[in-house]
């Protein structure tokens, strides 16, 4: 068993539901914890038999990226989703920060996890 641990992924997406926030990109930062089948790429050293982090994050950034979203839930859901969809994947993680959401606070965030 692998553990795959993408930190402090920083995009830009639509989310939150007040008036000032409507309409405007909201900083985000995620970070994602994914445990996975491991075991053929340890031994054989090939890219192509290890887990496409590359690939996964790329589908996320689009994904984060082209959505539009009341809450950070709902946001964290769809990347957990998009996640769990591997089939390698056992569980995995997500926490998203909603950077300066609040006056006296770096950010406001939501974790989620799943299992096989």
């Amino acid at each position: 068993m692998g553990t795959l641990r993408i930190k402090n992924l920083l995009l830009r997406s639509y989310v939150g539901f007040n008036p000032h926030e409507i309409g405007k990109r909201q900083d985000l930062m995620l970070n994602i914890t994914i445990k996975y089948q491991s075991g053929e790429e340890e031994v054989s050293d090939k890219p192509e038999d290890a887990l496409d982090y590359r690939t996964i994050t790329k589908e996320i950034i689009d994904k984060v990226e082209h959505s539009k979203f009341n809450l950070l839930e709902a946001m964290a859901r769809m990347v957990l989703n998009t996640i769990m969809s591997y089939e390698r994947v056992q569980s995995a993680e997500v926490e998203i920060d909603k950077l300066h959401a609040l006056r006296f606070s770096e950010s406001v965030s939501i974790s989620l996890s799943e299992s096989k």
